[in-house]
């Protein structure tokens, strides 16, 4: 399936993720955990052709897949993704305004909040105002997506996450700009090492998501197919393909190969590969996929029984669709 139409100009690393990855001589992976994999992908990446032709459920005839929530096998194609970056597209010529809103949107997680309060930028009064409508904002105001580490915050002058994100962010946004401006196609894993210091809060993951963002948009300073961090929902995956190999260099090497029988999406008719943080995300899926068939883990039903496929909550991160 092409990349559709209003993507094709919203991010500018399409071209760059068209580009041949590097072959390894031989990936160090269980064949029958990685053909179960591949399947998931297909089959995700079918219900999404049908659901963007227009297409009537039921999508899929597999009852895992047509019960509960998943995530899209492309981050890029998450409707949350798409508002970010649709709405910031507007500063992309200010790459520090748009870090900084980036980072703010990430953190509120939920675009109905975002289009209540306005975004920050580097006045001390426009700030305060957004703060105080951040403040008077109904529950709930902020996403599901993400646990915040409150306790790294509660001991700093900014002591809530209101203070955080209004009169902390503009000045740690500076910072962490001119270091990212300085990265020739770093990893996430390089990026993170650099930037957690400078930051001042250990934000592992929001910072990850972030930067996927930045890669998004500034291919040139981030690098999606380098080594890219494995959350815990991504790590059972990676040991199934391999027990002994470290879960990144298992899922680095997931993004060093062309797959003939996936279905990718193409950009101007060319392939656009998975890169590392693609796999990543897709070993989440398929973890939460295994636990669902043996009667385990969180169920996330569609709002409806009646249309499993039916439109999700604007607030519920990474594309589902």
């Amino acid at each position: 399936m092409e990349v559709p139409d209003n993507l094709k100009y919203l991010y500018k690393h399409w071209e760059k993720h068209t580009q041949k990855p590097e072959h390894i001589k031989k990936i160090s992976a269980d064949k029958k955990v990685l053909e179960k994999i591949i399947w998931l992908v297909n089959e995700r990446m079918g219900i999404f052709e049908k659901k963007q032709k227009g297409e009537k459920p039921p999508f899929t005839k597999d009852e895992i897949l047509s019960t509960y929530r998943f995530c899209n096998v492309y981050r890029e194609l998450d409707r949350q993704t798409i508002f970010f970056h649709t709405l910031l597209k507007p500063l992309e010529k200010d790459f520090s305004l748009w870090f900084l809103n980036m980072l703010f949107c990430r953190s509120i997680c939920r675009t109905e909040t975002i289009e209540r309060i306005g975004l920050l930028n580097f006045d001390v009064e426009n700030n305060k105002k957004v703060f105080k409508r951040l403040i008077e904002s109904p529950s709930p105001k902020y996403g599901n997506a993400y646990i915040f580490p409150i306790s790294t915050i509660q001991k700093s002058k900014w002591n809530t996450r209101e203070k955080f994100f209004c009169l902390y962010y503009p000045i740690g946004a500076k910072n962490l700009v001119k270091e990212i401006e300085q990265f020739d196609k770093f990893s996430v894993v390089e990026a993170l090492k650099k930037l957690l210091p400078v930051f001042g809060f250990n934000m592992k993951f929001l910072m990850t998501e972030v930067l996927i963002d930045v890669a998004y948009q500034c291919p040139q300073h981030i690098d999606l197919f380098k080594q890219f961090p494995i959350g815990p929902g991504s790590i059972p995956t990676m040991k199934s393909l391999n027990k002994i190999n470290d879960p990144e260099i298992v899922n680095l090497e997931l993004s060093q190969q062309i797959y003939p029988q996936i279905n990718y999406l193409t950009f101007n008719e060319k392939s656009v590969y998975l890169s590392a943080e693609n796999w990543e995300g897709i070993g989440c899926e398929f973890r939460k996929y295994t636990n669902l068939s043996n009667g385990k883990g969180r169920k996330r039903l569609y709002k409806s029984q009646r249309d499993c496929f039916a439109k999700p909550r604007n607030d519920v991160f990474y594309g589902i669709i």
